[in-house]
């Protein structure tokens, strides 16, 4: 199986590092992985005016959408088109993701890169190879909190609101929470999770 991890953190020390290692040590047992490193590739999150004018020029004039997008979003778009598992592993800062992450969301969930415009205007996801997405966060929120008095902001936000509106179904939310307190021993049953569920194949 392929995997493309696209990875958001700013700090090597970090606990969301580590499950980054744990993942890629568990999708290499089972096939390749490609890292998308937000923070050490530079990646700008602002969608711009040239940007947008893209997203406009996608439905009727696709050549020339595809043509106006900078290098780094069709260096994303070649790794996302040979993706069998995609995952995004980032912390949970007030209540939703980081900055970049939010920025490759806007800027690469786009149209001709991660999805395709139906004949009645609906999206479908052009991620042909793509079986199952996963979504790693940390947060020092309790879940039943972040629940109950947030709403589970994230899931509204990043499954609903974006990978099911492009057709994307098999999703599956890993949520680490009150981090900050884990002993290390949690902290190891946790990385040992990640790895065993990143070198499964079963769908």
């Amino acid at each position: 199986m392929r995997t493309l991890i696209v990875f958001n953190h700013p700090y090597d020390g970090s606990f969301c590092n580590a499950i980054l290692m744990a993942a890629k040590r568990g999708a290499e047992l089972c096939g390749h992985c490609d890292v998308i490193n937000l923070d050490k590739d530079n990646f700008n999150p602002v969608m711009s005016s040239h940007d947008l004018q893209a997203f406009v020029l996608a439905r009727h004039e696709p050549e020339k959408a595809l043509a106006m997008l900078d290098k780094q979003v069709l260096a994303y778009k070649a790794l996302l088109e040979e993706a069998e598992h995609l995952a995004f592993i980032f912390p949970v800062w007030w209540m939703l993701m980081p900055a970049l992450t939010k920025g490759f969301i806007d800027r690469v969930i786009f149209p001709l890169v991660a999805y395709d415009y139906t004949t009645g205007g609906a999206m479908q996801s052009r991620l042909e190879k793509l079986k199952r997405l996963t979504v790693v966060t940390t947060m020092n929120t309790p879940a039943d909190v972040y629940e109950s008095r947030f709403g589970n902001a994230l899931s509204k936000a990043l499954f609903k609101g974006t990978f099911e509106t492009i057709g994307i179904k098999n999703s599956h939310w890993i949520s680490f929470n009150m981090v900050a307190q884990a002993e290390p021993e949690q902290r190891a049953l946790w990385l040992n999770r990640v790895e065993e569920y990143f070198s499964s194949e079963t769908f």
